[in-house]
Order: C-alpha cells, then structure tokens, then sequence
C-alpha cells in the first residue's frame, strides 16, 4: 500500500520523505489555509515546492464547481509539475471534468466520494485516483472501511484500474484495516504514519537490549 501525507506543511512533508516510505502528498484549499498560505501565486508556488521535496504524486485541488472553471483551473495546476495530480470534487461536473483530463492524459483525485455509486462513475471516467472519506463517514455513524471493501470488490469485478485512496484517515488503526482490505493509498497525517513505528514491547525489548550491552 501506498503512503501519501495529508498536508500543505512542508517540514512535515520532508519529514515523512526522509522516513523513507513516503510514496505522495494530498492537500486541498483548507490545508493551505492552515498554513497561511494565502493568494493564487502563493499557492502554486507552494504546489511547486512540494513536488520539488516529494517524488510521488502532489494532489492539487481545483476551486471550481463548474466544468470550465475546473477544466481551467485543472489545466493551470496540471502544468505547473509533471508529479501534479488534478483534485476533482465528486459532482457531475466533475465526472466530466475527469474524463476530459482522462483523455489529455492528466492525472486526476476524485475527492470527496461517500458511496459505491460515486466510486463507480469516478473509475468510468477514467480517475487515477478516487478518495473516498472513511474518517467522516465514521464521524455520522457509518462504517467508512465496509465502504472500501464493496469499492475493492466493485474494481476487481471489472478490472478498473482506478486506485483506491482511502482519505480522512485518522489514526494508525485506519491505516491497517485499509491495507487488510486493499486500500491502494492511505493518506493521513504524518501523527498516524510516525504512530505505525510504536509499540510498547519493541521500547522495553530495547531498553533491555540496552541495559544488557552495559553490562
């Protein structure tokens, strides 16, 4: 499974890079907010140097809600950095915008996907990518993990190569259950990659370990 880092912060993102098992970054409008990243130009330069630190996928997400804007927008992210991967929300507009990009070869994250049927139609048009939001669905009481398991099942009945980005992902135990059930990507915060390497008995095997070379 892939790790892709859910972030606009740079640090962070070096970071996970420098961990060695950084395979992408995701950001979006309210990451960039967090950041005070502020303004157009501020923001695809922010883009650029995030591909500049990462050598995976950048996902860049589009403002728009129209077809034009989004084929507008999209074309201007798309072309700021081979590794940029055009953010399409899950509306109808955006299904048409996916498969435009699909069709000029450009790389496409269908965001902000809640059903089976979503999924579906974002493979039809040709995603590279389709993210849907367990952590949120969790959030209203729904199994947000039952969902990539019909997504997975759906995919391999028809042989879609979209991938499954399972996003929202909060916490280690997300990051393990979607790599049970063949989740693709998980991007997550870098608290959930760093909390993978934890685990009680390897920091008292090591300080045994430790106390026993004193000796």
């Amino acid at each position: 499974m892939k790790f892709f880092i859910d972030t606009a912060n740079l640090a962070q993102i070096k970071e996970a890079q420098d961990l060695g098992v950084l395979d992408g970054v995701t950001t979006n409008p309210s990451l960039m907010a967090k950041e005070g990243i502020k303004g157009q130009q501020n923001i695809l330069k922010h883009y650029v140097d995030i591909c500049n630190l990462v050598t995976g996928d950048v996902s860049a997400e589009v403002i728009a809600t129209d077809y034009d804007g989004m084929v507008s927008e999209g074309e201007v992210l798309a072309a700021l950095h081979p590794r940029i991967v055009v953010k399409i929300p899950m509306i109808k507009d955006g299904i048409k915008a996916i498969k435009y990009f699909t069709e000029k070869g450009i790389k496409t994250n269908c965001t902000l996907v809640f059903s089976a049927g979503q999924a579906l139609l974002a493979a039809k048009a040709g995603a590279t990518y389709m993210s849907p939001f367990i952590g949120r669905l969790d959030d209203v009481s729904t199994d947000g993990l039952k969902l990539i398991e019909d997504i997975r099942i759906i995919y391999d009945n028809y042989g879609y190569e979209t991938e499954i980005l399972a996003a929202s992902v909060r916490h280690p135990m997300h990051i393990i259950e979607c790599a049970k059930i063949g989740a693709d990507v998980a991007t997550c915060p870098l608290s959930a990659i760093l909390a993978l390497l934890k685990h009680p008995l390897t920091d008292s095997g090591l300080a045994q370990f430790l106390a026993d070379a004193k000796k």
